[in-house]
Parts: C-alpha cells; structure tokens; sequence
C-alpha cells in the first residue's frame, strides 16, 4: 500500500474522530524529544516551523530544517510540514511566498501552508490557488488559512474577552465556501477563538490566555466547506474545547507555545535538559491535553 502521505492521514483523522497535532520547532534539538515521545505513544504527527520563528528564534530556513528532519525520514509516524508562509508577514512586509514554497516543494516536504489572510479575501484566493496550483503535480497537500488567527503581530493584541465576544477575525462561512471551492485547498486553518503564543522579544515568555472556542461557529465551518479544518495556537485552549473541537471536525492542531516555553526555560541548564522538558510537555499534550495518544492504530499505521 505504501507510505500514507499527510493528506491520506488527515482525512483518516476525520474518520477516526481524531486529529494529527502539529509541533513547531523554532529550536532545532527540540525536533528529537518530539519525535521520541510522538514513538514511545504511537502517536502520528507532524513536526514543523514557520518563517516567523526562522525570523525570531532559529532554524533559518526550510531547507535547515528539512536536513535535521533526514533523520526521521522512514520514521512510519512522523510527516514534515512547512508552517505559516505568509504573503504578507507580521510587520506587514511582502513575501517572495511562492520561492520558499516552491523550494519545500523540491526538497520533499509532506505538506506546505501559505498564509494569504492578511490579504484581502479575493487576493488571499488568488495567492492560495497559486499555491495549489504549484503543488499540482505533487502529493504534497496544501493549506489555506482564512480569518484572524492573532498573535504573532508585532503590536498588543485587543483583550481576548472583548476578541472571543465579538468574533474579531473570525473565519466567515460563507467565505469559507467560496474560499475552498475557488482555490482547491486541501485544509483550511480558521480562525474561531483560538490565538497565536506571542513570539515578539518583550512578550514570548509570558503565558497565553486560556482560550475558548466558538464550536458552533466550528460546526458552521465543518458543514460548508467538506475539507480538513485546521486549528492553530493549540497550546493554552482549554482542554474540554479543544478535546470537543476534534470530536466535531479539528483534523489538524498545532502546537507551538508550550513545547518553546519548555525549551527556553531549561536550556540555560543544558540542553539535554531542555530536550527532556519537551519530551514531558509533548507527552502531556498527546496523553492528557489533546488525548490523540495512540492514535497510529486507528489511522492504520504500523509503528
């Protein structure tokens, strides 16, 4: 049968009524007690980084990070991902997108994200069907993001309560719809309560609020655009939200925030230390957190 590529194993997340966390690895030593722990729970799962954390913390390029993950290439549970390359970045500057895209695409990379949502929604179509398009004669699957997923923006962001209350930057349905038939993506990430951990210098070691979800804005969601959706800034929801969210359609989490944290605060020690306090959040995070731990045997993968 071969391997299972990342689009066959988000679409048997659905069906299983389970979701692939996604770790992103500004650090590159953080990559070995994710993938330790993802093996000692027989958990599939991606691991990942974004321009934003090449740009403020580490590995510096896909193509660093595609060599560290070398290592792990036959590794029957883990897939690469290429996080969060935007059109328009945090501090509001273009991105040559389709060039870092393009080069994931060539060295081999499981599955890409381009992130147009801070263009205007006829101009994020645009970008993300360039993308699909690209990816067209390879099995790598595309991710669109649409809505207000904040946190990364240099700025303070507005008082979550007032965010959540509002529906500030929610994904919008019936965009959603014309969004997914229009640019062919794969999966879509929206935005529905959940929040980016802060990565600017003055603020990234200071805790996420502990957000919430709009599940019936999920529900919403789910039913109008029949793809994979996608929930990024796992880290920090409460845990009945996002435990009901994959119960109700959330095939993809990712999680960043709190691994990076983990990292950062025991690697003055050494970073042996700081491995092993990633391994301990990681398996907090499959066991208890997202409780998707075991999860290779019901996605059929034999680990």
């Amino acid at each position: 049968m071969g391997r299972p590529t990342s689009r066959e194993l988000v679409h048997r997340a659905i069906q299983a009524h389970t979701a692939i966390p996604s770790f992103n690895i500004p650090y590159l030593p953080m990559m070995s007690p994710v993938v330790r722990a993802l093996r000692d729970t027989a958990t599939v799962g991606m691991v990942t980084a974004a321009r934003v954390e090449w740009k403020q913390f580490s590995p510096g390029s896909p193509r660093e990070l595609f060599a560290a993950f070398e290592a792990y290439r036959e590794e029957p549970l883990v897939r690469l991902h290429l996080d969060h390359i935007p059109v328009i970045d945090e501090d509001g500057e273009r991105v040559d997108y389709l060039s870092y895209l393009a080069e994931a695409l060539e060295l081999g990379y499981d599955s890409i994200m381009v992130d147009g949502s801070r263009l205007p929604l006829g101009e994020n179509i645009a970008a993300t069907r360039a993308v699909v398009l690209l990816a067209a004669r390879t099995e790598v699957a595309v991710e669109g993001e649409l809505g207000a997923v904040l946190g990364h923006e240099a700025g303070p962001p507005p008082p979550y309560e007032e965010l959540l209350a509002s529906g500030q930057g929610f994904t919008d349905p019936d965009e959603a719809r014309r969004f997914v038939h229009e640019t062919g993506v794969d999966w879509l990430s929206v935005a529905i309560g959940n929040i980016h951990g802060a990565v600017a210098a003055a603020t990234r070691n200071q805790p996420k609020v502990q957000a919430r979800l709009d599940l019936e804005h999920l529900d919403r969601l789910r039913e109008v655009t029949g793809v994979p959706l996608v929930l990024h800034g796992g880290s920090g929801i409460h845990r009945e939200y996002l435990q009901e969210g994959i119960r109700r359609g959330i095939a993809k989490v990712n999680v960043g925030t709190s691994i990076r944290q983990a990292y950062e605060a025991a690697v003055g020690e050494s970073v042996e230390a700081a491995q092993e306090a990633v391994y301990r959040v990681t398996l907090w995070t499959l066991e208890e957190e997202l409780q998707v731990a075991g999860s290779a045997a019901a996605l059929g993968i034999c680990c």
